[in-house]
Formats: structure tokens, C-alpha cells, sequence
């Protein structure tokens, strides 16, 4: 059965599981545009109510389908998308831009407004232009009633938290950093949210496929001891009669303080999945032996974005030395 959390101060309740988009985009490989119109009905009539999408996925593409599939049916769902990052090779953060690309993002969508406007993995830019510039343009798109909140995504969680502190947002959301083999989310984040009652949006549970049985896609950028722990992880999971992605969502989905869980979906088949994790049971004895597993990669990360905007752990042993990328999948 869903559960329906309050995503921070916004007065809105969300699914706890959230329909992430990017897949629309082919993203992850060639997506039927008639089976994610199925998928994305499926997950409204079984209740999920929070879809999240970006100019970058799929090159407008996942905005585009999910706005075709949507008609009809907008008024039941909640809706967030993102500015300044509309390619791979290149970020604009300006005001401009913001308005910019709230007005063409609305027109994909098919919408007078999105509920969440988010600012799009802010290690690509400069702090200080972010918040003395992008932050307000984004402020007068919510005035204008084009955006209900306004929140920013990231990877770097201590970077995330140096802008938390400093501004006003409704929501953060962070990927990749609270799943079986991440936790520096709780470290950062969630006291900080908690407090200033920001809306908590966790992505990525399965570590962009990696804590599957399929396994890490060979553009993967976790260290090569995270993926060979993943794969090991699996194997485990598999003598125990269940499998990795079951455990893995339903180990996200149990966060008492995380709003919603977003995971990427284009098939009826993954919606089902998600659906199933909701009721799926651990089997007891299994997390402490996943958690020895862990222990040796634990918040073993890589690094995305402006290097200074990279702020190492206070641990230094956790600090995994990598030249930062600039581009995610």
C-alpha cells in the first residue's frame, strides 16, 4: 500500500515511491513512447502522485512524452521539473535562462505550471551566481504562478548543505547518496531538512542500476570496489531467495524521513516492480550481513561538477581521490 508523506512546509503530500522520467528521454536505452504512456497511467491509478522530469533528459525528450501522457490526467499528480542544465556540455544558470526555460519546459508539458521548480545539479555552477541570481529568477517564476516551490538537485550532499544553510528553499533533492552503499545523505541532509522543514527527495535508490542483478551499465563511474561489492551484493541476495532491487528499493522506502524516493520508469513492468517493493519484507538476518558486506566501500563515491564545489568528507580515509565529471547520465 502507498504511503503519503508531507514534502516539507509545501502543505502537499507525496507518494513515498515517485515516478521518475528521465527513462521517457531513452536515457537508459530505447523507450517505446506508447508502453510509457501505459507505464506513467498505471502509476497515477495506483496511486503515485509525485513525477519528476528535466530539460536534460533525453534532450527535452522526457518532458516532451511524459506532457503527451499526462493529458487528462494533470490534476491528479504532482509535477517537478528543472532549469539551467538543458545539455551535457554546457550549464547556464543565468536569470534569463531560468525564465527562459520555465516557459518551454510548461509548453512540453502541456501545463499552465509545474509544482516543483528545481535547479538543476547545482555543482555545476557558481555559489555565488546561484544564489544571488538564479535563486530569485527562480523566485519570480513561483510569483508568477509558473512554479509552486522552488527547490534545487544535487549530487555533492555537503555542498547541498552549505546552500541549505544559507537560503530559503522548499525542497532538496539529493541522488546517490542514501541507498545500500550510501549514507552521507543522513550525515548531511536530513538533520538540516528536519529542522528547517525542507521537503526531502531522495533519487537514484538503485545507484543508476548498480544495485541490481543486471548489474553496473559500463558507463558507470562508482570505483571499481563499489561495483564489484554490488555484484557481490546480489550473489548474496540471491541465496537468500530475493533479489537485489527489491531490497535496495525497499531499503529506500523505509526512510522515515525522506518524502519520496524517486526511480526511474518507462515500462509497465517497472511500475509494477516499484508497486511490489512497497509490500516486499526484508528477510530478517539479511541487512547485517548486506551491511558487512558494505562495510570496506562504504560512501566510496565519485564526483561530479565544479571541483571546488566538491567539499571532501571531515574523514579523510573516505575521501576517494578522482578528477570530477563533468557530465551524469
Amino acid at each position: 500500500m502507498i504511503e503519503y508523506r508531507p514534502l516539507g512546509k509545501t502543505g502537499i503530500k507525496v507518494s513515498t515511491v515517485a515516478f521518475g522520467a528521465s527513462p521517457l528521454g531513452d536515457v537508459f536505452g530505447a523507450t517505446d513512447e506508447a508502453e510509457g504512456v501505459r507505464a506513467v497511467h498505471l502509476a497515477i491509478d495506483q496511486g503515485i502522485n509525485y513525477f519528476d522530469v528535466a530539460p536534460l533528459y533525453g534532450l527535452t525528450l522526457a518532458e516532451t512524452r511524459l506532457g503527451k501522457a499526462l493529458k487528462g490526467k494533470r490534476d491528479q499528480i504532482f509535477l517537478a521539473t528543472k532549469c539551467c542544465r538543458d545539455n551535457f556540455q554546457f550549464s547556464d544558470f543565468s536569470a534569463s535562462r531560468v525564465q527562459a526555460s520555465i516557459d518551454e519546459s510548461l509548453a512540453r508539458l502541456q501545463t499552465d505550471h509545474v509544482d516543483v521548480l528545481q535547479i538543476h545539479d547545482v555543482e555545476f555552477g557558481d555559489a555565488r551566481q546561484i544564489m544571488e541570481e538564479t535563486l530569485p529568477a527562480a523566485r519570480k517564476v513561483q510569483q508568477a504562478g509558473k512554479a509552486r516551490f522552488i527547490g534545487i538537485s544535487g549530487l555533492p550532499v555537503r555542498y547541498l548543505r552549505k546552500f541549505a544553510e544559507q537560503i530559503e528553499i522548499d525542497t532538496i533533492l539529493t541522488w546517490g547518496h542514501y541507498n545500500l552503499l550510501e549514507d552521507e545523505m543522513d550525515e548531511e541532509l536530513t538533520p538540516l531538512c528536519r529542522e528547517r522543514g525542507i521537503g526531502l527527495i531522495n533519487a537514484s535508490p538503485l545507484h543508476q542500476r548498480l544495485l541490481t542483478d543486471k548489474g553496473a551499465p559500463e558507463w558507470h563511474r562508482s570505483p571499481k570496489p563499489a561495483i564489484e561489492a554490488a555484484r557481490n551484493l546480489a550473489e548474496l541476495c540471491r541465496c537468500w531467495g530475493v533479489n537485489l532491487a527489491d531490497v535496495a528499493m525497499k531499503y529506500c522506502l523505509e526512510h522515515p524521513h525522506v518524502a519520496t524516493t524517486i526511480v526511474g520508469m518507462s515500462k509497465v513492468r517497472h511500475v509494477e516492480a516499484n508497486l511490489k517493493a512497497l509490500d516486499f519484507e526484508i528477510p530478517e538476518g539479511l541487512m547485517p550481513a548486506i551491511e558487512n558486506l558494505v562495510k570496506p566501500v562504504k560512501n566510496m563515491m565519485w564526483f561530479e561538477g565544479r571541483p571546488e564545489n566538491n567539499i571532501p568528507p571531515s574523514d579523510p580515509n573516505r575521501w576517494v581521490p578522482q578528477t570530477p565529471v563533468t557530465t551524469h547520465t
